[in-house]
């Protein structure tokens, strides 16, 4: 397969080193280009918590010139293969030579980010065919995350993949790896229950409002306070559809940047005073509150009277601050979900747990579509292996057959000894190759290759 991915993450090197590795903005860019001299394609994944090059290591023997691995002056020697030494020609590379292109890699990357390859070689990782077949999709699939099952490590592949197509440095094999990588990450998100359950405090919050709520787009969400968790709880919940919001702050600047990100053509976006918040706390269906005040910024009156206001329809309270933002007694009152951040962790703490056993699930599945990816390559391998061998094939007929007309032509010899010489170097040439298998098939014991060439030979000299 020639896959080989090379890299750190957060189980391997810490922070200060990811952060030296990282590859981002306009690096990517030049970085592919430079892997393009010496890789049959590449694709990097550069996140907070990785970064990998999955490159497709050359079929050919590469040797680098003088100059360092990133701006190398490449020489490829590509040895002339007669049709008879054709026959089992693969996709694969020597160990050796895939060791070769591995230092290369780790070489690169070191010089490319101006470090030693002794500081970073004890941090890297290095997976090969199979194994980084099964490592792409393990991460693409959530398994090798911080948080297992997360879904946004699929997104930046994804972005990785479109940024190595514009700098046209995906090859038609490695496009080919990446497309049964995500067609095989889909399928166990799916058939997995892995990333079913809400592990953050913000995805809890968002799954919360779709347990009780439909019409999310006739929905109001109240944010109190525009602080970073609130934000990333705000994203979330907008995300879904909710049609309104409003955002009640004491710092009006962060209250539009925040207004800013959440606006969209659907979604009606406001920002209110803090004093404003009883009139505008019956308006909302969904509230999330998290500021560093030490008072209560939402009682149980004002709650009452809101609920009074609003007809008695529910409504979904997430207080995420430490200290209280909401009076924990107005979890007593009908039509009122109060969820304080300890609810929320203890809902996290039961959905990781169920995540873990799905985890087994999805590396077994993983496990399985693997094979079937290896397999589907070999296939498709073999159906390049045999179109090269019939067009040599074709070739070397062709070039016997103009032979003989020269002959022919010319009167140097009688057309039946002509035709006799054709015949015999016609066959002679065709049965080369196979009567070669079946002699290294015999002298390595390979019984069922053997009884397969023969079976296959008999076969076709009977039309079959």
């Amino acid at each position: 397969m020639r896959l080989v991915v090379i890299g750190v993450n957060h189980k391997t090197a810490p922070v200060a080193l990811r952060e030296r590795l990282a590859l981002v903005g306009d690096d990517v860019a030049v970085a592919l280009k430079q892997l393009e001299t010496f890789t049959d394609g590449s694709v990097i994944v550069s996140t907070c918590n990785r970064t990998e090059i999955y490159a497709i290591v050359p079929q050919t023997t590469t040797v680098y010139g003088s100059e360092s691995p990133s701006g190398p002056q490449v020489m490829q020697t590509t040895a002339q293969t007669s049709v008879n030494d054709s026959v089992g020609s693969s996709a694969n590379v020597s160990a050796a030579d895939m060791s070769a292109h591995i230092v290369k890699i780790k070489t690169w990357l070191a010089d490319f980010k101006q470090l030693s390859v002794d500081e970073i070689d004890p941090y890297l990782y290095v997976h090969r065919d199979t194994h980084a077949l099964t490592h792409w999709l393990r991460v693409a699939a959530g398994l090798d995350s911080m948080i297992l099952g997360e879904p946004q490590i699929l997104g930046q592949i994804k972005r990785s993949v479109h940024l190595a197509q514009d700098q046209k440095a995906l090859s038609n094999q490695l496009g080919w790896i990446v497309d049964q990588v995500f067609a095989a990450a889909k399928r166990v998100r799916n058939e997995t229950k892995v990333g079913a359950q809400a592990v953050s405090l913000s995805f809890a919050a968002a799954k919360l409002v779709t347990q009780i709520f439909d019409n999310l787009e006739s929905r109001t969400l109240l944010i109190v306070a525009a602080g970073e968790m609130n934000r990333l709880v705000a994203t979330h919940i907008a995300g879904l559809g909710v049609g309104r919001v409003i955002i009640c702050n004491r710092n009006p600047e962060r209250a539009e940047a925040l207004a800013a990100e959440l606006r969209h053509p659907n979604r009606r976006v406001e920002v209110r005073t803090l004093q404003e918040l009883p009139q505008v706390l019956a308006e909302a269906d969904i509230v999330s509150s998290c500021s560093g005040s030490m008072d209560l910024l939402i009682d149980k009156t004002m709650t009452v009277q809101a609920l009074k206001r609003r007809r008695y329809q529910p409504m979904l309270m997430i207080d995420l601050a430490v200290p209280r933002d909401i009076d924990s007694n107005i979890s007593r009152i009908d039509d009122i979900y109060l969820y304080s951040v300890d609810d929320l962790q203890h809902v996290i703490a039961g959905n990781i747990e169920q995540r873990r056993q799905a985890a087994v699930d999805a590396e077994l599945l993983v496990s399985q579509l693997v094979v079937e990816m290896d397999r589907r390559f070999q296939v498709r391998q073999v159906g390049k292996d045999i179109q090269q061998y019939r067009a040599r094939t074709h070739d070397q007929v062709d070039k016997l057959l103009h032979e003989s007309i020269a002959k022919l032509q010319d009167g140097s010899a009688r057309p039946e000894d002509i035709i006799t010489e054709l015949s015999r170097r016609l066959t002679q040439s065709l049965t080369h190759a196979p009567s070669k298998l079946m002699r290294k098939a015999a002298r390595e014991g390979d019984s069922d290759l053997l009884d397969f060439v023969v079976t296959g030979l008999k076969d076709a000299h009977r039309g079959r």
